[in-house]
């Protein structure tokens, strides 16, 4: 791993206006998934000057990430040394379409283990909300670059696939862009607290959910003689099951949810089933009529 500052100072970037249009050109092509690229140019001692982007091809692309892959890094490096042999990578760009600009934990991993010289810089473009930044080492760890220089002879750029003009025309080549915003996104222990809090809330949420739909059964106890509730009797215990233990009587089943069953009083005894009449012998006489 290459090394990094040792101050907390943020490199100075200058980029031309013609790779900023490319750069965006790119990332409108896909509007649903992110896309990637390096970006080629020289470093100054302070800071970096990106003159150009090789666009990152046969990238792993899944939604909210992209990777670059062995035949990216082939492609990339046939058209630099072939086209800008005398240039080096000095960061790469990347898309995040609809949802800001910052370095997720992925970006800040592709960054720290391929981009980790310690001028090299990681752009990143919103094609749904036309917003850009750019991030760079501040020691040991990664900031937002507060101070941008954009190099720009045209008067310009055509509206692209969003329909929305872009706001590079008129800039002089030593003109200085000053970003407002330096914060890389929310902190990590931020999200885990948003997730843990949002996990037990609906946790809790089930659980008022399963007291009020599906309440424990309430027993009581009924005379059987005039219908009126009693106490229930000293040691009366109710199981996890619905079974009750009475002192002195056997365990009360819960109830049976069959329609077809009969009702039932519980220690009640079965009354036998009536017996059918013995078949008649000796042409039709019954065997146990008494004898004349």
């Amino acid at each position: 791993m290459a090394k990094r500052k040792t101050d907390q100072r943020q490199p100075r970037v200058s980029i031309e206006g013609e790779v900023l249009r490319q750069i965006r050109q790119h990332a409108r092509s896909n509007s649903k998934t992110e896309v990637c690229g390096v970006l080629i140019g020289a470093e100054n001692g302070s800071g970096v000057s990106i003159s150009a982007r090789i666009p990152g091809l046969n990238a792993a692309q899944a939604g909210t990430y992209v990777t670059f892959t062995q035949d990216t890094w082939e492609h990339i490096y046939k058209i630099k040394d072939k086209e800008y042999p005398d240039e080096r990578i000095v960061g790469w760009y990347h898309s995040h379409p609809g949802f800001g600009v910052f370095l997720s934990d992925h970006d800040t991993f592709i960054h720290k283990n391929f981009f980790s010289s310690a001028l090299q810089v990681a752009w990143v473009y919103d094609p749904h909300n036309d917003e850009e930044g750019c991030f760079g080492w501040a020691g040991e760890r990664l900031a937002r670059v507060s101070e941008i220089r954009v190099k720009d002879d045209k008067g310009g750029e055509e509206a692209g696939e969003t329909g929305k003009p872009e706001p590079v025309g008129g800039i002089d080549e030593n003109e200085e862009i000053v970003e407002t915003e330096t914060e890389a996104g929310p902190p990590v222990w931020l999200k885990w607290t948003l997730t843990v809090t949002s996990h037990l809330l609906l946790l809790a949420l089930g659980f008022v959910a399963a007291w009020i739909f599906f309440p424990r059964p309430i027993i009581v106890f009924v005379n059987p003689y005039n219908g009126t509730a009693i106490e229930a009797p000293a040691g009366t215990r109710i199981h996890s099951d619905g079974s009750v233990s009475v002192p002195g009587l056997p365990d009360l089943q819960p109830p049976s949810f069959d329609r077809n069953a009969k009702p039932s009083v519980p220690g009640s005894t079965p009354q036998p089933a009536p017996q059918a009449p013995a078949p008649k012998s000796d042409g039709g006489k019954d065997q146990n009529a008494p004898r004349k």
